[in-house]
């Protein structure tokens, strides 16, 4: 089973837009997917229109994982592919509650152990500060998926980032590949044009060679809950997220 983490430590690149659309990807392919929300503003989850308001949730998993039964905690949607595991607001107290308690940034890594036959490829979606969420998210995958805006401010945090990503690798079981999205790519703009050529300047090894351009549809398509390949697969973005989709797919086949 696959673990693509989608992260980065400044809000507003593309995050949920970036897992929702590689999910869409994915499940056109034929693979079963998992999104599991760990951002207490649970954006992605009400992105496919799915609540989390009682007992059990994510929530409870993380303050007591063997009174907690996974299977209660995923939630389907309307693709027969897709399920995803809602975040709750109570998730942004976890960081206050559980302090320095050994052992708790391997809770998701755990919970996904109960569900690895179940699905293809889960996808996690971070929330953008560095916490006890941030960490369970990046223990547990083998992918981590950074979107970037296209502007100088959010370039400048991806160091802090890296930086994040260098001080867990001595715990993680797994090395796994960094792949840096070019996100909300306007050709038209310049600014845009020279924030991308210092992208491939400074992270070129890291750095995808495409980029997710800005487009409409996907402001429609998260207005009804679709991936933008379900809502048009012609779409400039549409075809963006394929490419991405099968490029990760195939860095984790070598």
């Amino acid at each position: 089973m696959q673990v693509w983490t989608v992260v980065n430590q400044k809000g507003g690149v593309g995050k949920t837009t970036s897992a929702a659309s590689l999910a869409g990807s994915l499940i056109s392919q034929g693979y079963k997917v998992l999104l599991l929300d760990l951002d207490p503003h649970a954006s992605l989850s009400y992105y496919f229109k799915v609540e989390q308001n009682s007992s059990p949730n994510l929530y409870d998993y993380f303050l007591s994982e063997a009174d907690t039964d996974v299977s209660k905690l995923v939630k389907q949607t309307r693709h027969t592919a897709l399920d995803v595991l809602p975040a709750i607001g109570s998730m942004a107290t976890l960081d206050r509650q559980l302090g320095q308690a050994e052992g708790k940034g391997l809770v998701i890594k755990n919970l996904l152990a109960h569900v690895k036959k179940q699905y293809d490829v889960v996808i996690i979606d971070c929330p953008p500060v560095l916490g006890v969420l941030m960490v369970n998210g990046l223990m547990a995958c083998n992918t981590v998926i950074i979107p970037t805006q296209t502007e100088y401010l959010a370039i400048r945090g991806l160091n802090k980032m890296l930086q994040t990503l260098d001080l867990l690798a001595p715990m993680m079981t797994e090395k796994p590949v960094i792949k840096i999205v070019a996100t909300m790519f306007d050709r038209r703009l310049k600014a845009c044009q020279q924030a991308y050529k210092a992208l491939r300047q400074e992270f070129k090894s890291l750095l995808w060679q495409g980029y997710i351009p800005t487009d409409t549809k996907f402001r429609e398509a998260s207005q009804k809950g679709l991936a933008i390949c379900d809502l048009d697969a012609t779409s400039r973005g549409s075809f963006a997220y394929e490419k991405l989709c099968n490029d990760l797919l195939k860095e984790r086949r070598q």
